[in-house]
Order: C-alpha cells, then structure tokens, then sequence
C-alpha cells in the first residue's frame, strides 16, 4: 500500500531532517537556512548519493527525486511572499520611506548595476547578467532578521537601517522574478516589445486582483470565521493564497508574485494576526523542504577545480556591496560607524538569490554551469553571515571609537512608535526580546553603568539613567512612545515609577511589573494600565504544567489557567 503514496520515502527523510536540524541549529545558534542547505547537499544525488552505488545500504537516506521534491518546495517560496506581503503595511512604509525606498532603493540599483557589469565582462549574456546582478545586490532577510534579533540589535540605528533596506529588497524579488519569466519566455519580435506586452498584462492582472480581493476577501473571511471552526478558516485562507497564486501563473507570472498580492490583501484585514500565527507552520516546513531541494542541487564536484574562485568570489561580493553601501549609508545620513555596521551585515548573498537563479536556470535564462557556481558562492556568504555580524558591531564599535560617532539618547521626534522599557535587569531584557521578535522599537533605561556598557557594546539601544526622573523621561520624549514599561523589582522603586510617570504623562500606557497581588493593586491605583504580579503569574504557569502531566489535555488546563488568570486580575484591579 505504501508503495502508491508519492515521495513517501522522501517526506520520511524530510520530516526526520527537519526534526533534527531545527534543534540543532537552534542550539548552536545559526540559521536553520543553512543547516537544511547543508542537508539537502548530504541526502541529494550529488553528495550521498555519489556513494550508493559502493555502499547501497545508503539508498535508503538518499533523494533521487531532487526534481519532484524541488516542485513541492517551490511552495515555500509562495508562503514566504505571502508572509512578506502579510506583514507589510502602508503606514509602516511610509514612516520608513526614506530607509526602505531611498537607501533600500539605492542599494539594490547600484550593487546590481555594479554585479551585472561584472558579469557581462565574464561573458554571460545580458539577460543573466541584469539577474545576476539583482539577486546577488540582495541579502539575507532569515539570516540577518534572527542575528539582529537574538543580539538585541533591531532598535539600533545599524538594525533599523539593515531593516529598511531588507523591506525593500523583499519588495523587490517580485519585479526581479517577473524579469526571469520576461526573459525566459519564447517569444518572436523585439525583446523590449515583448517585455512591454508582458509588462501591461501583468499590471492588468495585479489591478484586477487587488481590485476584486478588497470586495471579496474580508467577507470571506469574516464567514469563515463566524462559523467558529478553525480548519474552515485555514482553509479559507490557503484557498484565497493559492487560487490568487494560481491566478498569476495561468497569466504567466510567477505564483510567488499572487502570493504576495494575497497578502497584500489580508494585511489589511483584522484577521492578519491570527493568518499569520495559522501559517507560520505550513510556511516554515515548506520553506525547509525548498532549502533542502536546493541543496540536493548544489553539485560542488562540478566547480571542485574552482574551489578557490567561489571562496575569492563570495569574498570579492561582500567586498564590492559593503564598499558600495558605505558611502551610500553617508548620502542617506547615516553616521560612519553605522554605516560601516551595515554594510557589512549585509554584505552576503541571500535566500532570494537562490529562489531567483534556480528558477532562471529552470527557464534557461542562465547557463547551468554558472548558476552552480553562483549558487555556491552565496552558501558560502549565506555561512560567512553570523561572522560579518561580529565584524560588523566590532567595526562600528572602532569607528565610533575613533570618529566619537557614539549615538546619543534618542531625541522627542524620533521617538514615535517606540516603547520605553524603565530597567534592563532579567524581566527588561526579555521584554526587549519580544519587542525585537515582533520589529517593534524600543528603548531601555538603566542605573547599572556596567549592565548599560555590556549592552551598549553588543548594540543594545540601552542609556544610563534615572526612569524615575520625570526630566530625564522628558528629554527621552516620553510623550510621544507608544508605552511605558516599569520593569524594576524593587517595590518602593516601581511604585514611584509608576506614580511619577503617571502624573507626568497621564496618556501614556504603563504596563508594570509586581511583586504580588497586592503590589500590583497599588500599581494600578497608582496609575499603571496593568501590573502583573510575577508570584502569581509563575504559579499559575506551574500549576497549569501540573495539570497536564496528571492527565488533562493541553487545552483544558490552559483553560483553566486562563479563568483564575482573569479572577487575579479582578482581584487586583
């Protein structure tokens, strides 16, 4: 019976690759990007599969199929763009035009333009020299995303500079892949009329969908989730993602680019959170079996007698984009130690340039034996990543050593959106990582001075002072954050915390952390929006672990949990 069941032996060898890795990776802190490509290279018909034919015990963990297995893995490549569509929102670009579209902008125009030269003196021809030039000037969005985020990077200058311009290298992987199906189409006449009769058909499909999507979407949805059953809603939600994504195809466009009008779409919904939580699983698995189906297709025999050119070319690549980014960083206004910073943070090649030469190979846009090549040189940058991230924040901290470029206290107008943490201790610091796992800005005040240069040194937007100082709140801009959180231990401390603050600002949230219930009554007395009492909060998380491991299912304890949760709160309140 097994024997009917596509890929079978394939999903078992994913499932146990993906079981493995994503621990591992997680333990040893690197991208699990780069431990399903090494995977994919291992169990792939180029890398074990050398050997089956001496040892044929090892068909049994081999992939002969890489091509079928590719196919299934394109479907990561759509979640990811509808993810990406997903959590983009015209307010948030437009706050961070400037970053995202100047910067951003400049950046994948001149690296391409830059590359593409290169290229072409190499002798490729110029519809793979202008890809290559595109895909190789963006970066690594998975990559640099965890790195900034597990260093408490993102609130810095260098971070929000690195995140403006990774937003728009992600916008611009839809225009780079309507260029390969462009240029791989089989078509007769000019190539620029071709390209032009391309072009106005795909923006009458894009009008049309996101015309006909804003009547239908929220409706659906909005039926789909009264019916009160999760599953009707998932599948609302993959019906509209793909029939969108399979829209674009039927009209010879990339079903990545439908994705990612999809998301669009829902962005704008009040249902984006709950999307977002239901297709991170589909999203993340997929995108786990693309990584390893690409590299299944990596064959470093075929480039073994040029070992040497990949590792000077990945070399020679982040050399050539930091040396553009520098000076670009400087035009936009960025400081030289920031600029430096994030020049080499995203000096590498990233996941997009995968997706973007395997699928002009597909097309044959690019010469087989060069886009190996090319893929092979981005692994390598993809793997130099957590080691320019080092060398980034030690360069930024020498040049602002030598320069005194040091960032001083953010002023009023630039604390917009921002969340003030008051007091960096253990609670602060995981709070501060919440905040940079959701891109949600941040800063933190301290009176350790040896805790604030710890921090300050790994990039940490943190500043020595005084929370409970209304003038020192003031100078920060206070008024203009988006929340403030009291995260002191000390009862008396947080208390006047509170009530300083409350009285100062009274607009603004005040979100405090309590001893226990009756510290969390005062809080709140004394002007805090919530207060959370931490004995009790760590009891009830102990209490609803004891529930489950005596018998009852996961969602009745978190019920129960849940209902003297609310009783606490009342209590306090």
């Amino acid at each position: 019976m097994h024997a009917d069941i596509p890929f079978l032996s394939e999903i078992l060898l994913f499932l146990v690759a993906a079981g493995l890795i994503i621990p591992l990776t997680h333990r040893i802190r690197i991208s699990p990007v780069l431990g399903f490509l090494c995977v994919g290279l291992l169990i792939g018909p180029y890398g074990l599969g050398r050997l089956a034919g001496t040892w044929p015990v090892l068909e049994h963990v081999v992939v002969h199929d890489a091509e079928g297995v590719a196919t299934i893995g394109e479907l990561g490549v759509v979640f990811l763009l509808f993810a990406i569509g997903l959590e983009l929102s015209l307010a948030q670009l437009w706050a961070m035009r400037k970053l995202v579209f100047g910067l951003g902008g400049a950046q994948v125009l001149l690296c391409g333009l830059a590359i593409g030269l290169i290229a072409n003196a190499y002798g490729n021809p110029p519809g793979a020299s202008i890809i290559l030039g595109l895909c190789l000037a963006l970066s690594s969005t998975a990559i640099v995303m965890q790195l900034l985020s597990e260093k408490l990077q993102l609130s810095t200058p260098a971070g929000r500079a690195s995140f403006g311009i990774l937003l728009f290298q992600d916008l611009a992987v839809v225009p780079i892949l309507f260029l390969i199906g462009v240029f791989g189409a089989q078509t007769e006449g000019p190539v620029l009329l071709s390209a032009l009769k391309a072009l106005g058909m795909a923006v009458g499909v894009i009008v049309g969908i996101l015309a006909v999507g804003r009547l239908i979407v929220r409706p659906l949805l909005r039926i789909a989730a009264a019916s009160g059953i999760r599953e009707q809603f998932m599948a609302a939600v993959l019906l509209l993602v793909i029939g969108t994504a399979t829209l674009t195809a039927a009209a010879g466009l990339s079903m990545a680019l439908g994705a990612f009008l999809a998301g669009l779409l829902f962005s704008g919904t009040e249902y984006r959170h709950q999307i977002n939580s239901d297709i991170e699983p589909f999203k993340g698995l997929l995108l786990a079996l693309f990584f390893i189906s690409v590299g299944m297709s990596l064959d470093p025999y075929a480039v073994y007698s040029q070992l040497g050119l990949v590792v000077m070319s990945a070399i020679g690549l982040i050399l050539l984009k930091a040396a553009i980014m520098v000076p670009l960083g400087r035009a936009f206004g960025l400081n030289w130690a920031t600029s430096a910073q994030t020049a080499l943070l995203l000096g590498e090649g990233g996941e997009f340039a995968l997706v973007a030469v395997t699928t002009a190979m597909s097309v044959a846009v690019m010469d087989r034996d060069v886009g190996q090549f090319m893929l092979l040189v981005v692994v390598v940058t993809m793997f130099l990543t957590p080691g320019l991230e080092l060398l980034a924040r030690r360069t930024g901290a020498a040049v602002r050593d030598r320069f005194g470029s040091e960032e001083a206290m953010p002023q009023a107008e630039d604390m917009a959106d921002r969340v003030v943490i008051g007091g960096f201790g253990r609670v602060g610091q995981m709070l501060a990582r919440l905040l940079e796992d959701n891109r949600i800005a941040y800063v933190a005040l301290d009176q350790d001075p040896e805790l604030v240069a710890e921090h300050r040194r790994r990039g940490a937007p943190v500043y020595f002072g005084d929370a409970s100082k209304p003038e020192v709140l003031e100078h920060l801009g206070l008024r203009q954050a988006r929340a403030f959180a009291a995260t002191m231990d000390q009862g008396r401390a947080s208390e006047h915390l509170v009530g300083a603050v409350h009285r100062a600002w009274p607009d603004v949230p005040i979100f405090a952390r309590a001893r226990d219930p009756e510290h969390a009554r005062r809080l709140i007395e004394l002007g805090a929006t919530s207060a959370t009492p931490e004995t009790t909060e760590a009891s009830l998380r102990l209490s609803e672990d004891l529930l489950g491991s005596v018998g009852i299912p996961d969602d009745a304890a978190r019920a129960i949990i849940e209902r003297y949760r609310a009783e606490s709160r009342e209590w306090a309140a």
